[in-house]
C-alpha cells in the first residue's frame, strides 16, 4: 500500500499564500513553500508540476474564497440589501482573512498571470464572468439600465470597498474596522437611507 503525502496541497497553498503575505509574490517559490512545511521540494513538485501551476492555483483558491460569499451576498433581497452585504463582505471578509486578503490585493499579474497554462486562465476567466453576470444582474434588479448606473454600482460595492482594505493594507495606523464602517455607511446612504 502507498503511503499517503504528508502535505497536501492546501497546506502548500496555505504555505505559499503566507509567504505572499509576508515577503510579497515574488518570494513564493518551491523552494520556498517546501522549507516553509519542513519538507523536500519533492513534496511540493508531487502536487504542482511547476512554479506557474503553484501560483496559479493560489490565486484561484483563493478567489473562490472570496467570491464564494461576494456573490451569495448579490443574491439577497431586496437588491438594495445585497449592494450592502456584497460591500461589506469585501471588508469583513478581508479583516478575518488576512493572509488571502493580500494575495488579492496583489492581483493576479504579481502571481504571473500571463505565463499560466491556458486552462488556468479560461478558469480565472469564467470567475469573472460569473463576477460579471451576477452585477448584471443585481443592477438589473436596482432597476439600473445604463452602462454609467453598472459602472456606479461597481465603483461602490466592489472598487470603495477594495481601495478601503487596499489604503489599510498598506497603512499600519489606518483601521480597517473604522474603514469598512465607513463604507458601509457611504454605500447605505447610496442605496437607501431607510435599509436596516
Amino acid at each position: 500500500m502507498s503511503r499517503k503525502p504528508a502535505h497536501t496541497a492546501d497546506s502548500l497553498l496555505d504555505a505559499a499564500a503566507t509567504l505572499a503575505a509576508t515577503d510579497g509574490p515574488a518570494a513564493v517559490t518551491m523552494s520556498a513553500v517546501a522549507a516553509a512545511v519542513r519538507a523536500p521540494s519533492g513534496s511540493v513538485y508531487y502536487r504542482f508540476p511547476d512554479r506557474s501551476a503553484l501560483l496559479a492555483a493560489l490565486w484561484l483558491r483563493t478567489l473562490d474564497r472570496f467570491q464564494s460569499g461576494f456573490l451569495a451576498a448579490l443574491t439577497l433581497d431586496p437588491p438594495q440589501q445585497a449592494a450592502i452585504q456584497a460591500a461589506h463582505h469585501v471588508t469583513d471578509w478581508s479583516l478575518h482573512h488576512p493572509t488571502d486578503a493580500a494575495v488579492l490585493l496583489a492581483g493576479p499579474e504579481s502571481f504571473g498571470s500571463a505565463q499560466w497554462t491556458d486552462e488556468a486562465r479560461a478558469a480565472a476567466a469564467n470567475r469573472q464572468d460569473h463576477l460579471n453576470a451576477a452585477m448584471r444582474n443585481l443592477a438589473a434588479r436596482l432597476g439600473y439600465d445604463d452602462r454609467t448606473d453598472h459602472e456606479r454600482l461597481a465603483l461602490l460595492i466592489i472598487e470603495l470597498p477594495y481601495a478601503a482594505v487596499r489604503r489599510c493594507a498598506r497603512n499600519p495606523a489606518a483601521s480597517l474596522p473604522e474603514a469598512a464602517q465607513a463604507v458601509d455607511q457611504i454605500v447605505r446612504a447610496a442605496m437607501n437611507p431607510t435599509v436596516p
